[in-house]
């Protein structure tokens, strides 16, 4: 399979699994403290994705391949993390599986992280291929979760 098709196999993969974590929180009968959570945590999860996606502007792309004119981007929210559109998926998922307290939801935010990161080693695979400063900024920059106490020495 070509890196085309893998790469939209990887999104088509995440949007079944987001879609998993909707229905469930649509049928569950969740108590309204961990919604609340679930809700704050959607929230902040799509502040993080909105950012992230105005940072790449016209660069903003559905596959995970770099554009023809893309530039590699270290600075903004990319200087804190690789993937900060995918960590805020992954804010919003866990939020939808907080807010709909399903064994089910567990394990399908299990699956998304896992699938995010196949994703995420994908797509550094094609990054690197691309522009020669990726595997030093991949070595000093976390993937998903910003290391804060690093950062700030």
């Amino acid at each position: 399979m070509g890196d085309r098709w893998l790469g939209w196999l990887y999104v088509a993969g995440q949007f079944a699994l987001v879609g998993v974590l909707l229905t469930e929180v649509w049928d569950g009968t969740t108590a309204i403290l961990p919604r609340a959570a679930g809700g704050l945590a959607v929230a902040a999860g799509l502040a993080v994705m909105v950012a992230a996606s105005r940072h790449l502007g016209r660069e903003l792309r559905t596959h995970p391949a770099p554009s023809s004119g893309a530039t590699l981007r270290v600075e903004g929210p990319y200087r804190l993390v690789r993937h900060p559109i995918y960590s805020g998926l992954l804010i919003s998922a866990l939020g939808l599986a907080v807010a709909a307290g399903s064994t089910t939801a567990a394990a399908t935010f299990a699956v998304l992280v896992g699938w995010m990161t196949l994703k995420a080693r994908f797509e550094e695979r094609l990054l690197a291929a691309r522009f020669p400063g990726y595997p030093e900024y991949a070595r000093r920059t976390p993937r998903f979760v910003p290391d804060l106490l690093r950062r700030g020495r």
